[in-house]
């Protein structure tokens, strides 16, 4: 009997030994899982805008008991809105805020969960961005050449009421409590047009012009004037716009001073100048409305005069033109001791040329050659490729002519055999900004040994590349060739370019293809044929960053 109560004792004192252990290791586990912060707020579905109202769709926290977003246009340098909410699903509108939010705006959202405990409150989550829709209007979005240095011109969709006035506001008047000036009456036959004029504004300054039926709004559109248009009673202006001669350049240059910068008109067409340069000159357009840029036109190819040294040749706001592709350059001197220190093209059109410059002759430099924020098509012809740039030489005679420094900047190009060829060193190549599409060879530095490098490298950057040009039509495979000939000890330093998927390299650009764009080129552009480089595909990751910049979708 004694060794049973023994025996039950033993069990008891186990059983509560077990008791204790079990309830400590529950102790232990409860401390283990104790209360942290939330998570921090994530998306549903991304952030949409519907007019000018913003909508999140935020995954439900079961822990939250509500959250806060806050709303910024300057990435939370300063905050607009604030907003205490218990749904995770929310509509920002003027019910919300007291007010609606701007049209064509970029937001950038930001949202933290709350807890019962604020000490358990999540870290702040950036949603990202979205921007709002523009104002249902009837204005079109202004191109450059609505805009002058002190006017704008208003254009419109002729639908509904009758557009009676406009008025002109700061850039920074968001909600247009303020016109800047007595507001424009739009006569019947300006109504019926579609189209009136502002005048009376400062160069280099943000407005913003509204229309208006009666009293109802009826949208309006940012205008940034541009600099100030060239003095025509300058000192060293040649203002030949009332000239309609076709040799009015010729003209001009023949009596142009050294710095000169001669004035032409916008719309008219003058023969491509045949004088042979030797003093410093600009030829530019004068601003004006209208898309038509003053061109230059002939048969034939400018000149360099021996013997010269010429600080600048610059052609600004200009279309530049041969009649054919057989014997036509823009400049294609073949002179000794010539040096030009800059040689530009800005806001040009340059085409149906056999080469841009061809240049030739001993002891002939170009320091800085630059085209920028111009199109250039339509460049030689499979036979007769001089390109960009043709650093040439005559039969018989020493490689000498050279061009130092070249520079491709903001601009498109289309259509060409031979984008740069030297039979000399350069010292650097500087590519930032461009789309290139239907070009067969890049690069041929053919000189030899010495004479065959870019000795301070090549640099390419935000650049598209689409494939090589077909002049029949008829291809279903593109080569590009990227190097022919030279440039083994030349540096590439390539950053954020893209190419089509329809190349087919032979030697390619070092560098250029890790980022491949994985469609055509007539995936990617709305009519590369017709110089219509906006992007068809909208999804294309570098369309904000990268390629000409007049392409390019704008935030």
């Amino acid at each position: 009997m004694k060794n049973i109560k023994n025996i039950l004792n033993i069990k008891t004192v186990l059983f509560l030994c077990l008791s204790v252990i079990l309830f400590n290791a529950c102790q232990a586990d409860e401390q283990v899982f104790e209360k942290t912060r939330l998570f921090r707020p994530v998306l549903s579905e991304n952030l949409t805008a519907e007019g000018n109202v913003i909508i999140v769709n935020m995954g439900k926290l079961k822990a939250a008991i509500g959250y806060t977003l806050e709303v910024s246009r300057d990435t939370f340098k300063t905050i607009d809105y604030t907003i205490k909410t218990d749904t995770n699903y929310v509509k920002i509108n003027e019910e919300l805020i007291g007010e609606g939010l701007f049209w064509n705006t970029l937001y950038q959202i930001r949202a933290t969960a709350h807890a019962d405990d604020p000490q358990y409150d999540s870290k702040i989550s950036d949603l990202g961005n979205v921007q709002t829709e523009r104002f249902p209007t009837i204005l079109n979005i202004p191109a450059t050449y609505d805009v002058t240095d002190i006017a704008a011109r208003v254009t419109w969709t002729v639908a509904g009421d009758a557009v009676t006035s406009m008025k002109v506001f700061a850039g920074d008047d968001l909600k247009l409590k303020t016109p800047l000036f007595p507001e424009t009456v739009v006569t019947a036959n300006e109504q019926l047009a579609g189209e009136s004029f502002v005048y009376g504004l400062l160069p280099d300054t943000k407005y913003q012009i509204a229309i208006y039926s009666g009293t109802t709004l009826r949208g309006w559109v940012d205008y940034t004037t541009r600099v100030a248009d060239i003095d025509p009673n300058g000192p060293g202006v040649i203002d030949i716009r009332a000239d309609t001669s076709p040799s009015a350049i010729d003209n001009a240059l023949a009596i142009a001073p050294e710095g000169a910068t001669i004035l032409v008109k916008r719309g008219m067409t003058y023969d491509m100048p045949s004088y042979a340069f030797n003093k410093s000159v600009t030829i530019r357009a004068a601003y004006g409305f209208g898309e038509k840029k003053a061109k230059l036109y002939k048969d034939g190819n400018m000149f360099i005069a021996p013997n010269t040294n010429i600080n600048h040749i610059r052609f600004i706001d200009l279309e530049i033109r041969g009649k054919n592709y057989a014997a036509n350059y823009v400049f294609n001197p073949n002179q000794n001791n010539t040096i030009i220190n800059e040689l530009t093209f800005d806001n040009c059109k340059i085409g149906t040329v056999r080469g841009i410059v061809r240049l030739r002759g001993t002891n002939t430099s170009i320091n800085t050659y630059e085209i920028k924020n111009s199109v250039v098509d339509s460049i030689g012809a499979t036979s007769a490729n001089y390109g960009l740039l043709t650093c040439d030489t005559n039969p018989g005679t020493p490689a000498t002519a050279n061009v130092k420094n070249i520079k491709l900047t903001n601009s498109t190009f289309n259509k060409i055999p031979l984008l740069i060829a030297s039979r000399n060193n350069s010292e650097s190549i500087q590519i930032e900004g461009c789309t290139f599409a239907n070009v067969t060879t890049y690069f041929r530095y053919n000189g030899g040994t010495g004479n065959n490098n870019v000795t301070n490298g090549i640099s390419i950057k935000n650049s598209i590349f689409g494939h090589a040009w077909d002049e029949t039509g008829a291809a279903t495979t593109w080569t590009s060739t990227g190097i022919n000939g030279g440039l083994a000890s030349t540096s590439f330093d390539v950053g954020n370019c893209y190419t089509t998927s329809d190349i087919t390299w032979s030697n390619e650009i070092p560098n250029l293809t890790p980022k491949t764009y994985s469609k055509g080129q007539n995936d990617l552009w709305v009519d590369p044929q017709t110089n219509n480089f906006n992007f068809k595909d909208k999804s294309f990751v570098g369309r904000i960053t990268a390629g000409d910049p007049r392409w390019r979708l704008k935030l």
